[in-house]
């Protein structure tokens, strides 16, 4: 499959997704479409393929929606509950995440040694349009975010930002959702207060260095001798 074809492939399932969100915490495109500052047609847009958002975009739609922005990697329905947005300042915060967006990723492509040109050649995204893109001055559509992302060995998470409170959200529903997946007993060795000096100390060993932990090995040998 081209690559064309697997972006346009993607948008589509990315637009079905958000309208199945949208629908399902029964909001309309035209609040959806102020909650992110753009209007009720580029909504439509959005859902019907056409215009893909970007990941700021998308990261305030989680927030409004009230989701973790994993579900637009998932093909599973959601459940109706109000969203969180609540004043912020969307058209800036979302120029500021653009820039952000596109500094990470030409950092991205330097790190991993490509051109301009390595893209072009590999994505089909034009010289012009990536600097665009880097730059922050038009922003990146997921489509072609997650084609890069995985040209330079990263995912889109790796391109949310935790010092915002949207990105802070994010992160927020991504651990939940790792904690519910860890087994029940862990779960509930976890949760129970008196065990946190246990939780505390394996943080503080992940910590240390190789040699470090051999030297606490050998300190409780010798208690033990």
């Amino acid at each position: 499959m081209s690559t064309k074809i697997a972006m346009t492939l993607r948008a589509k399932k990315l637009g079905l997704l958000l309208r199945d969100a949208r629908e399902a915490t029964g909001k309309g495109k035209a609040e959806t479409g102020a909650a992110i500052g753009v209007s009720a047609s580029t909504i439509t847009s959005m859902e019907a393929g056409k215009r893909s958002p970007s990941l700021p975009e998308l990261e305030f739609l989680c927030y409004y929606l009230d989701l973790p922005l994993e579900h637009f990697w998932t093909e599973d329905m959601i459940s109706s509950e109000p969203g969180l947005l609540d004043d912020v300042h969307i058209e800036h915060s979302l120029s500021l995440r653009d820039r952000s967006v596109g500094r990470m990723l030409e950092r991205a492509r330097l790190s991993a040694n490509f051109t301009p040109k390595d893209v072009r050649e590999k994505t089909g995204i034009s010289s012009a349009r990536l600097k665009k893109y880097e730059s922050g001055d038009s922003p990146t559509p997921m489509p072609e975010l997650e084609i890069l992302a995985r040209m330079y060995h990263l995912t889109v998470p790796d391109f949310v930002d935790p010092g915002t409170v949207v990105g802070s959200y994010l992160l927020a529903q991504r651990a939940a959702q790792d904690f519910r997946k860890l087994p029940l007993d862990v779960q509930a060795f976890v949760s129970k207060p008196v065990n946190r000096p246990y939780l505390e100390l394996a943080m503080k060993l992940s910590g240390m260095s190789a040699e470090g932990l051999r030297e606490v090995a050998e300190g409780l040998l010798e208690i033990t001798i």
